[in-house]
């Protein structure tokens, strides 16, 4: 392999338009849309801000990876298409007898040809309602702030390994993964990121993953009464936050606010982002630490378990998730769905009342009951007050009445029906679970 791979350069954005590049035919469609173009926009526009505050102030804006066989042929591009065309449209407004090899590219696929003159069109109209000096310094900061990370090789196979690297060995980042790197990107103070990172290195990848897929995204749509879904890149911006400089009224609340967090409220962006992780991965080891110690909840750790021989063993977090995997998905579901409660009302109200949490259980296995399949899709229209009385024995959208709680009493004196009316389970299965919830609410 040649050095250069191991060699990275660092190009300016026009310099790297200038090059002598060609699309290769193995490339995929050009796929960025109209939101995507925005936020590239956005993000141009702040780092023209940040360059105004810092003197010689540079602004990474992604790796490119390109293939050339010799010094003699052009560069093919095998990362980084949808940007650089991106880029290529907007140098081509803000100076339209630029020229380039590019240009010259036929584009014979539809998708392609459409997002491209759809593209075309929203950074003109963008730029419509700006003035010339804007103009310019968009054109300043391609020339002389965004930079690009170029990595080139001279074998075709070395170009497509190192793509996979660079894309975590073929697979997309994760969500969390890229907030981490925009979060990071908005720590301007050395200290700082040293610590946000320490912070995120010392936790599992996977329980990260897990505090966003399974906690903190369903709560922030169920407290709104929306139904819930995978947590994907599309959602990242829910958790972008805000910059405290933004001068917007709920900035400086957010701001006011730290150190506390509230689950459906934004945050500021940065430095508090990391926090907001930390913060609610102990909440989860908390909340969990006292379903284990406190004994007044002693009847509701004993039916969150399946084996009634472990429930005496079980004294730590870990081994209460541990004994509470169960092989039946629908438990597991109806679980997640009283943790995530428990997490909703400790986040806003921050205790214990037994009889809140008894409520809470009480509540979330209930779906269990009323359900011969739970899916997720049940778990969705439960949470959010969405079912109908004959599927379902309880219709309150509690997750939403948590949110918009002004004392904890509305909710450990929240009224539950748990007469079901043939005053059977729906099931034989779960006839036991529905005879202990009876008796953990006094009805036996």
């Amino acid at each position: 392999m040649d050095s250069q791979k191991d060699r990275p350069e660092i190009w300016s954005v026009d310099h790297l338009l200038a090059q002598n590049i060609i699309i290769p035919s193995y490339q995929r469609p050009y796929k960025w849309g109209n939101k995507n173009i925005r936020e590239l926009i956005l993000d141009i526009q702040k780092s023209i801000e940040e360059g105004r505050k810092y003197p010689n102030f540079k602004y990474r804006v992604g790796t490119v990876i390109l293939y050339r066989e010799s010094d003699t042929e052009p560069y093919e591009i095998v990362d980084g298409q949808q940007r650089l065309l991106s880029f290529l449209l907007l140098k081509l407004y803000l100076k339209p007898d630029f020229t380039c090899r590019l240009l010259s590219t036929t584009f014979s696929d539809k998708v392609t040809q459409k997002n491209l003159h759809d593209n075309a069109c929203t950074i003109r109209e963008w730029f419509s309602s700006v003035d010339e000096p804007t103009k310019e310094a968009f054109g300043e900061a391609l020339n002389r702030t965004l930079e690009v990370v170029v990595l080139t090789v001279n074998e075709l196979t070395e170009a497509f390994q190192l793509f996979d690297s660079q894309n975590t060995r073929g697979r997309e980042l994760y969500p969390h993964d890229l907030l981490k790197a925009y979060h990071l990107r908005e720590i301007h103070d050395k200290y700082d990121m040293q610590r946000a990172v320490l912070k995120w290195e010392s936790k599992s990848p996977k329980a990260i993953r897990e505090l966003f897929d399974s906690y903190l995204y369903p709560l922030w749509n169920w407290s709104k009464r929306r139904k819930s879904g995978r947590f994907t890149a599309a959602e990242i911006d829910l958790y972008k936050g805000i910059e405290e400089s933004s001068g917007y009224t709920y900035a400086h609340r957010a701001n006011k606010a730290m150190p506390y967090f509230l689950l459906s409220e934004p945050l500021i962006s940065g430095r508090d982002f990391f926090e907001m992780v930390d913060h609610y991965m102990q909440m989860l080891h908390s909340i969990k630490q006292e379903l284990v110690e406190n004994p007044d909840l002693r009847d509701v750790k004993k039916l969150l378990i399946d084996d009634p021989d472990k429930v005496d063993r079980v004294n730590t977090p870990e081994g209460l998730d541990k004994a509470c995997k169960s092989s039946s998905t629908g438990m597991n579901h109806a679980r997640n769905l009283f943790f995530c409660a428990l997490l909703c009302y400790y986040d806003r109200f921050h205790n214990f009342d037994p009889m809140a949490v008894k409520k809470l259980f009480t509540w979330a296995m209930m779906l269990r009951v009323d359900m011969n399949h739970l899916g997720f899709d049940s778990v969705n229209r439960y949470a959010i007050g969405l079912g109908d009385r004959d599927r379902y024995t309880n219709t309150e959208p509690v997750i939403s009445l948590i949110s918009t709680a002004r004392r904890h009493t509305e909710i450990s004196g929240l009224s539950l029906e748990l007469k079901r009316v043939n005053g059977e389970a729906e099931t034989d299965k779960w006839q036991g679970l529905y005879d202990d919830l009876l008796r953990l609410n006094g009805y036996k």
